[in-house]
């Protein structure tokens, strides 16, 4: 069966234009969900629309509303959405071209597939395909989802195109009254030094499938015991090891890094001691003043 187009217009250029069809990229149907039941009945709970003063109502008696001051609706109809429909409800015009980099990972929303709608399109999607791939640029097109006119960017993916929706500006918060406690002074040379030593020796390649999700891994296993009607086998957490000073975890951490690709070592033999909690200043102090042999750099 055909994926089903969440979106269907024209794309176009300056006075170029090709139809197209845009799909979902990612999907949510494969996530483990759950549905409310009653306790005694184990009927599924069904959720009904219930006016305060009226109770249950009907869903055809539903009207928008938009509250422009606390308890204060104007009521919107189809009609006045109607109204307002602009350029971008059918068409993804290009206004510009931009390069990857500089589209802030922030801003980034949701992916999706774009596709020629029909073999009349394809000779001109190909052309703007290619030609965008060759130029290493991204477009940048507006258009309407969900009543609601989104910027997107626009680039070449295989043998087919890739937008990504853009948020709004007012949609993303700024860093201020998260970073501006956090000191930007400079770390200690010699730690700084372990911590590079131990992402080096845990760089490699990314790939997705090496990083499934263990929660619903095991949640799948304890519905398939219960299935069984055999009580469910809870995975114990992961030991974590009493907290040691920074200097000290970051060269026990070296010793028992392995690439990042073959990584199965369990945690360091130095994190199931028993230790005090020491404060980062004391851990610098304690650094500066040990012996050279007691923090040997010769092994990377």
């Amino acid at each position: 069966m055909a994926p089903r187009a969440s979106w269907k217009g024209h794309l176009r250029l300056s006075l170029v234009s090709c139809a197209v069809k845009m799909y979902p990229a990612t999907s949510t149907s494969e996530r483990i969900s759950f549905n409310q039941l009653h306790k005694d009945t184990h009927n599924r709970i069904n959720m009904k629309p219930v006016d305060p003063e009226l109770g249950l109502v009907e869903r055809a008696d539903l009207v928008k509303g938009y509250e422009y001051e606390p308890k204060q609706y104007v009521i919107i109809e189809d009609t006045d959405l109607e109204a307002v429909r602009i350029e971008s409800s059918h068409t993804l015009n290009i206004e510009a071209f931009v390069d990857e980099d500089e589209i802030d990972v922030l801003y980034q929303d949701a992916p999706y597939y774009l596709a020629p709608d029909g073999a009349m399109a394809e000779e001109t999607f190909v052309v703007l395909r290619e030609a965008m791939r060759r130029s290493g640029k991204v477009a940048i097109a507006r258009l309407v989802l969900s009543s609601r006119e989104r910027v997107v960017t626009i680039g070449a993916r295989e043998n087919g195109m890739f937008i990504t929706t853009l948020r709004n500006p007012n949609e993303v918060r700024g860093t201020t009254e998260y970073f501006d406690n956090i000191p930007k002074g400079n770390p200690d040379t010699e730690m700084l030094d372990l911590a590079e030593k131990l992402i080096e020796q845990k760089v490699t390649s990314f790939d997705p499938k090496a990083y499934e999700d263990r929660y619903e891994i095991a949640l799948m296993a304890m519905i398939k015991e219960k299935l069984k009607g055999h009580r469910p086998i809870v995975a114990a957490a992961p030991e974590r090891g009493n907290v040691i000073n920074l200097m000290d975890a970051l060269k026990a951490s070296l010793g028992e890094a392995k690439p990042a690709a073959k990584s199965r070592a369990k945690a360091p033999a130095a994190a199931k001691e028993s230790a005090t909690t020491v404060s980062l200043k004391a851990a610098l102090e304690a650094s500066k003043s040990a012996k050279p042999k007691a923090a040997p750099r010769k092994k990377a």
